[in-house]
């Protein structure tokens, strides 16, 4: 399958006939859609992307105000509960059925195998599988469906980690990436010789670890300048029940076409070109306990559509660029989170931070940033001060905080991720 518009707005029959099965399934089965496609009609014979892009999208806030009326199905067909993380607002509930776990454990098998992985692998998961929490979830699905074993460590604790992979010897770590850098920096202070354990490949989340180019990010570099381990990038959502992950090439995300239908659209609502930057939107197909149709993820992205060197032609996502309502506009400046981050990120010294943006008596952002009170008195601190007219053109106001506080107020044990950035 193939998302890119062509001169004829025809698609392959594959195509058409997975989006003719989702448009005809939620339009009988979702009160939502149900509602809004009352007027829809589909042409089976003539159906073709000009028909699909005049489908209206499906917003964040159309699921936040009606997750209950995106159910598909009974409730005693749902057989796992799901909500998202949050970031970006309150959590989202979604309702998986029997068929959209095992539509889990294919994206997740599938995303293995293109990073190389297979059944001898043994993978310690450093995320949460609780709280409602679908990526740890569908990672240990996944490696099931790989026939591989799983170590579910959950996140944190660093001597935790460190005893399970002296222990049992995994080949891959399920990680935030950030907590990577958390853990050399434990195994250093520790006497541990993490550059002679088993750990090969890591597959990180929720952070991206590369540049446009593809090269690494600072975030990146900082874990494979320590540690000669090859990361692998993925981008996913709770909505999406799916994921893009990269291949041995790492040029890219690869897009799942059996489970997701993808367009990147532009400021100007016209469909991305090859490297050309916009929006994601996806659907989900194959989906049945609550499908989307045309669902605005709110992050910004590249697309390459280019074939692969890995010899597949399935377009491909670069890291994710930024999300439309954590713009931040700060004296003058608009920036997005991950400026900041990056800023941070290439200072060794820096282990933990968390960046808190306010609004002030006339609505306009404020941006604090907390790191280690280790850092204040230091020529680090007059470098970061440096970096941030240079590299953001505006200074934040900082504070600082006693390590084992800071780390508290970052990795919280409620949440499912580290909390790096508050809006307020």
């Amino acid at each position: 399958m193939s998302s890119l518009l062509t001169e004829t707005n025809q698609i392959s029959e594959k195509v058409q006939q997975a989006l003719i099965d989702i448009l005809t399934y939620v339009s009988e089965k979702s009160p939502f859609y149900k509602q809004k496609y009352a007027t829809l009609t589909i042409n089976k014979q003539s159906f073709d992307l000009t028909d699909y892009k005049n489908i209206p999208f499906t917003t964040k806030e159309d699921l936040a105000a009606n997750d209950l009326n995106f159910l598909c199905v009974s409730k005693n067909e749902i057989a796992e509960y799901v909500t998202t993380s949050g970031t970006t607002g309150n959590p989202i509930s979604l309702y998986l059925t029997q068929s959209d776990l095992e539509r889990l454990a294919k994206n997740e098998r599938d995303s293995f195998q293109l990073m190389g992985l297979g059944s001898n692998d043994l993978f310690q998961l450093l995320t949460t599988i609780d709280k409602q929490f679908m990526a740890g979830l569908a990672y240990s699905l996944g490696v099931q469906k790989l026939g591989a074993g799983m170590i579910r460590i959950g996140p944190g604790v660093p001597e935790l980690q460190w005893n399970s992979i002296l222990k049992y010897e995994p080949t891959v770590l399920i990680a935030v990436p950030s907590f990577i850098v958390n853990l050399i920096e434990y195994a250093k202070e520790n006497t541990i010789d993490f550059t002679k354990t088993s750990v090969k490949s890591i597959v990180c989340i929720g952070e991206p670890i590369r540049n446009d180019d593809f090269s690494y990010n600072v975030l990146g570099k900082r874990i494979t300048e320590s540690w000669n381990v090859d990361l692998f990038s993925t981008y996913a959502s709770t909505e999406m029940g799916a994921a893009f992950s990269e291949c041995t090439a790492h040029e890219g995300n690869h897009l799942n076409e059996d489970l997701l239908f993808l367009e990147v659209i532009k400021e100007d609502g016209t469909e991305a070109a090859d490297q050309e930057s916009g929006e994601i939107v996806v659907t989900t197909l194959g989906a049945t306990g609550s499908p989307l149709v045309r669902y605005k993820t709110g992050d910004i992205a590249k697309v390459y559509r280019s074939k692969c060197k890995c010899g597949r032609t399935s377009p491909r996502l670069g890291p994710i660029l930024g999300r439309k309502n954590q713009m931040i506009k700060f004296k003058g400046t608009t920036i997005y989170p991950k400026a900041i981050f990056e800023m941070l990120e290439q200072f060794v010294e820096i282990s933990c931070y968390k960046i808190i943006v306010n609004k002030d008596e006339l609505n306009n952002d404020e941006i604090t940033i907390l790191l280690e009170d280790k850092i204040e008195s230091t020529s680090v601190f007059l470098s970061i001060l440096d970096q941030c007219k240079s590299k953001l053109r505006v200074v934040p106001k900082f504070e600082f905080l006693e390590s084992n506080t800071l780390r508290s107020m970052v990795y919280k044990k409620n949440l499912r991720k580290p909390e790096k950035i508050k809006f307020n």
